[in-house]
């Protein structure tokens, strides 16, 4: 094997992706089962990232990207050979991811008082994709996933909430449940599948600004075209307790999918009975399962005790690549994680306001919403407490950094 591995993705240029659209239509998967509970959810999750030491070795840049947020959980993984060009490759997926989020902050919070003009509602993953893109400027390329916690879906005149899922390229997602019952072990549910062209392994179908340094003949309808024809769509139930795991390729070629099961149910181990129902896990724990997952992938790249390279699913010895994972659960949407989230709704306004030339001055923010300005969407649930000191803990325990 090289010293360097296997070498990570290829910028796929925008003709060769036209022609290949048919062959990634939308798969637009529905998962549904009984849901009995009347209550809107909301992720509860944490990130981890790191680029493999022997590509840090070559002076590049990290090139992944994550999300975390209350309604939204996104991981995109960029393109890093754009850096050949002069573009820096981690900028488009920031900018994609942050687009992202800012239109899941006004379209899918579950609250009747912050409602939006008809123009601004969610109409599914692929518009709020759509949406995002258009709103970013940043050259590069970058393949990406999304999933999107939807609690405006009715089944028979009751809630159902619904993971939407949106996949453009090679970063995959793991859903894991106790199936029977919060004593039992995790289980795998649900996978997405890569989007490769021809399977290959360094070229998985991206979404691409780029300048005539790239190609000449770039078209920005082609990344359009992308994120309408070739996105992998997928709808799944969402249950309290379900654990997601998401990951740039860098996890997803190094780790067989057991292996991912075995990590979190070592981790996340089943909760005790609780009288009072679900308690959600601690955010750092999530950030260590992450971590843990990261590392491992990382693992598959160096030979073990006897010589030999590790099993990977793209074959012996992994993939030396950017990796990054997302590690969320599924909890219930409280008023505390209502009125966190208002505030910082009110506070981007504000700064928005203040970068613009507005009115606004720094000093004319309290303390607190100084605070919820530099909020990084790690959602966590509040359980209901009867007495106002109880309240108060919760709020010291929002995720306000």
């Amino acid at each position: 094997m090289a010293e360097l591995g296997r070498s990570p993705t290829f910028l796929v240029q925008g003709n060769q992706q036209r022609h290949i659209l048919d062959q990634f239509q939308k798969n637009d998967q529905h998962l549904s089962e009984q849901y009995q509970k009347n209550k809107p959810l909301c992720f509860n999750a944490n990130a981890f990232q790191k680029t493999h030491p022997r590509k840090a070795a070559q002076n590049r840049k990290d090139a992944d990207a994550t999300l975390v947020s209350p309604m939204l959980l996104g991981v995109a993984d960029g393109v890093s050979q754009i850096e050949d060009f002069g573009i820096d490759a981690s900028e488009l997926p920031q900018e994609l991811l942050k687009a992202c989020e800012e239109l899941a902050m006004s379209q899918l919070m579950p609250d009747d008082g912050m409602m939006v003009s008809p123009e601004d509602a969610y109409e599914g993953p692929v518009s709020l994709m759509k949406a995002a893109y258009e709103s970013t400027e940043c050259l590069g390329s970058t393949t990406a996933l999304l999933a999107i916690l939807d609690n405006s879906t009715q089944i028979h005149g009751k809630l159902h909430p619904m993971v939407a899922i949106l996949a453009v390229g090679d970063c995959e997602l793991l859903i894991l449940r106790r199936l029977h019952g919060r004593q039992s072990m995790l289980e795998a549910v649900f996978h997405t599948e890569m989007q490769r062209i021809g399977g290959h392994a360094q070229q998985p179908i991206q979404i691409a600004r780029i300048d005539e340094r790239v190609d000449p003949d770039f078209d920005e309808n082609v990344a359009v075209e992308v994120i309408e024809r070739g996105s992998a769509v997928h709808y799944v139930s969402a249950y309290e307790g379900d654990i997601i795991v998401m990951g740039s390729d860098g996890v997803f070629d190094n780790l067989f999918l057991d292996e991912i099961v075995d990590i979190c149910n070592k981790m996340l181990r089943p909760q005790a009975y609780n009288p009072n129902g679900f308690v959600p896990s601690d955010p750092m724990l999530l950030k260590q399962v992450a971590h843990r997952i990261v590392m491992e992938s990382h693992s598959k790249t160096q030979p073990g005790p006897n010589g030999y390279y590790p099993e990977a699913p793209i074959g012996k010895g992994g993939k030396v690549d950017d990796t990054c994972c997302v590690v969320g659960e599924i909890v219930e949407w409280t008023r505390s994680h209502s009125e966190v989230w208002t505030r910082v709704r009110r506070n981007r306004q504000w700064q928005h306001l203040l970068t613009c030339g507005g009115a606004l001055h720094s000093e004319d923010v309290d303390e607190d919403d100084q605070m919820a300005m530099h909020y990084h969407g790690k959602a966590q649930d509040y359980t209901r407490r009867g007495s106002q000191r109880g309240e108060r803990e919760a709020d010291e325990r929002c995720p306000v950094l």
